[in-house]
């Protein structure tokens, strides 16, 4: 699991709520939580609210979406295409990570990354 987004009435009072009564260290992004991989590498995960008029989770209709960690985007996005599943927009890639976006059967948005962990260190 690469992370759990989620929509907000209040994004600073939510963020406040989860730092208070369950301990989540909170930035402007949210909460990072580290683990170590079957490999013993660093890993991550994110935990994001979003503001409630957010359009990130779009064309979804959803208040949340998943974010899932893989490797290879490349070669796993020519493996969905080939297999019918509807990609949005295209790729992207930042200092740390390879991002794309399909949506599910239910027309589920769902974050595709492959995460370079060490640069949240």
């Amino acid at each position: 699991m690469g992370g759990v987004f989620f929509k907000t009435k209040d994004v600073e009072k939510t963020k406040a709520w989860y730092q208070k009564h369950l301990g989540f260290a909170t930035d402007d992004y949210g909460s990072t939580f580290w683990w170590n991989d079957l490999e013993h590498k660093a890993a991550t995960t994110q935990w994001s609210p979003f503001k409630q008029e957010s359009n990130y989770f779009e064309p979804s209709k959803k208040d949340f979406m998943l974010n899932y960690r893989v490797s290879n985007l490349d070669n796993l996005l020519i493996e969905l295409e080939k297999e019918g599943v509807t990609l949005i927009d295209k790729p992207e890639e930042f200092s740390y990570g390879k991002f794309a976006w399909i949506l599910d059967l239910d027309g589920n948005k769902i974050e595709l990354w492959e995460p370079i962990d060490k640069a949240f260190q």
